[in-house]
C-alpha cells in the first residue's frame, strides 16, 4: 500500500469487540488476567497499551522499519538510544543539532561517562577524521537544526557499517513522509512526535524505530525499565495526527518554497537556508535521497540581532513560539530561544548568529504568510 493509506490503515484495525473503526483510548494501569501468569498479552500499562501499541505499528510501518517504541517526548527517545551506549564509548554528533540534544549530551551523559564530538556532518571526510577505535554511535540530523544542512545518509550509513558501529538518524524535521533513513541504512531513527507526526500542536511524545531484531529488543527493555513512556490519550493524539500527515506535509512543503522564494529576493534578507532552493549547497543532494524539503526555513537578517528581535516580534500569522510542525506558522530566534543551551562561541563558530532567525511554515494560505513577512520585515 502506498504511504497515504498506510498513514491511515496500519496498526488501525477496527476495535475487535464494539467494532469501533478508531482505536479507543485504553485508560488503564492494568489487566485482570485469566490466571497467574496467563494473560491477554497485556501485564501493566507501562510494559504495554493497545493504544500505545497501534501508534508503535503505524510509525514502524510508515518509517518502513518493522519495529517502533514509543516514549514521553521526542528527548526521552534520543536519551533511550544513548542509554544503548556504555561509559567510555564515544559519540561523533553533527554540530549542528536541536539544543536540547546538546544539552542532554553534555550535561547529562557526559557526567556518565561518554564523550561526544561535533563535525560538520554534511562533510564525510570531517565525520570520518573523528571517529576513534571506541566510537559506538554517529548522531546525525538532516537537514540539521537550525542551519538545515543536509547529511549524505548513504554515504553515512557506508561509513558507519565499515566502523562497525551504530547510525542513527533524528528525521523530525522531514518526517517519514519525505524522508525515511531506514531505506538508507541507518540503525536507528528517532522523532519528537510532537511536531509533525501530531501536527496540532497540542502533544508531547517521542519515537524510535529500528529494522535491527537485536537492537528492538534492548529498546524495548529501556522503554520498560526506565519508564518514560506516552500515555495512551497522547498515544491517541499522535495517532489521529498521522491519519493526516501526508496532506498536512504536502501544504506544509508548498508553503516553505513559496516562502523560501519570497524571502531570498527580499532587500532585508541576506542569506536563506532551505535545500529546496538551488542556492543551497546540498540542493542535489536533497532531492537524490527525500521527496520534499519540508517546512523549516532558516535565514539571515540584514542588521544583526535588533532587526532580528523586531522581526520575529513583528509578525501577526506567525506565532513567536519554540517548537516546530504544527498546522500553524510558527518564528523564534535561535540564539535567544531553541538553542539558548548552546554556548555563544559555540554558536559563533557554527554560524549561528545573531541575524539568524528560523521558521516553521505552517499550512495557512501561502499569501497571508508572505504578506505577514514582508510586514514584519519591512517594519524592523
Amino acid at each position: 500500500m502506498r504511504f497515504e493509506t498506510r498513514a491511515i490503515h496500519d496498526g488501525q484495525d477496527p476495535d475487535p469487540s464494539t467494532g469501533a473503526i478508531v482505536v479507543p483510548v485504553f485508560q488503564t494501569s492494568t489487566y485482570v488476567q485469566d490466571g497467574v501468569a496467563r494473560h491477554k498479552g497485556y501485564e501493566y500499562a507501562r510494559t504495554s497499551n493497545p493504544t500505545r501499541g497501534a501508534l508503535e505499528a503505524a510509525l514502524a510501518s510508515l518509517e518502513g522499519a518493522e519495529f517502533g517504541f514509543c516514549f514521553g517526548s521526542g528527548m526521552a527517545a534520543i536519551s533511550t538510544c544513548v542509554q544503548l551506549l556504555s561509559s567510555g564509548d564515544h559519540v561523533v554528533a553533527s554540530d549542528d543539532l536541536y539544543g536540547g540534544t546538546y544539552r542532554v549530551f553534555e550535561k547529562v551523559f557526559r557526567r556518565a561517562g561518554l564523550d561526544f564530538t561535533y563535525v560538520d556532518a554534511s562533510r564525510l571526510a570531517d565525520v570520518k577524521a573523528a571517529l576513534r577505535p571506541n566510537t559506538r554511535l554517529l548522531w546525525i540530523e538532516t537537514p540539521t537544526n537550525p542551519l538545515l544542512k543536509v547529511c549524505d545518509l548513504a554515504g553515512l550509513s557506508e561509513m558507519a557499517k565499515s566502523a562497525g558501529i551504530l547510525l542513527a538518524v533524528d528525521n523530525t524535521f522531514l518526517s517519514p513522509f519525505f524522508q525515511n533513513p531506514i531505506a538508507f541504512g541507518a540503525d536507528l531513527v528517532v522523532h519528537s512526535t510532537t511536531k509533525f507526526l501530531g501536527g496540532h500542536s497540542d502533544v508531547v511524545g517521542g519515537a524510535v524505530v529500528t529494522n535491527s531484531p537485536e537492537l528492538a529488543e534492548r529498546v524495548a527493555f529501556l522503554q520498560n525499565a526506565v519508564g518514560a513512556v506516552p500515555g495512551p490519550w497522547d498515544s491517541w493524539l499522535v495517532s489521529r495526527g498521522l491519519k493526516t500527515l501526508a496532506v498536512r506535509m504536502e501544504r506544509h512543503g508548498a508553503n516553505a518554497q513559496a516562502v523560501a522564494e519570497f524571502l531570498e529576493k527580499h532587500k532585508k534578507v541576506e542569506r536563506v537556508l532551505f535545500p529546496g532552493l538551488p542556492s543551497h549547497p546540498q540542493h542535489a543532494l536533497a532531492k537524490k535521497q527525500t521527496r520534499g524539503h519540508g517546512a523549516l526555513i532558516s535565514f539571515y537578517v540584514k542588521g544583526g540581532l535588533e532587526v532580528a528581535r523586531h522581526v520575529a516580534e513583528g509578525t501577526r500569522v506567525f506565532a513567536l513560539a519554540e517548537s516546530l510542525g504544527g498546522v500553524e506558522s510558527l518564528i523564534e530566534h535561535p540564539g535567544l530561544m531553541t538553542h539558548a543551551s548552546v554556548p555563544a562561541e559555540v554558536r559563533e563558530q557554527m554560524g549561528l548568529t545573531d541575524s539568524l532567525v528560523r521558521l516553521s511554515v505552517g499550512i495557512e494560505h501561502k499569501d497571508d504568510l508572505l504578506e505577514d513577512l514582508d510586514r514584519a520585515l519591512s517594519n524592523a
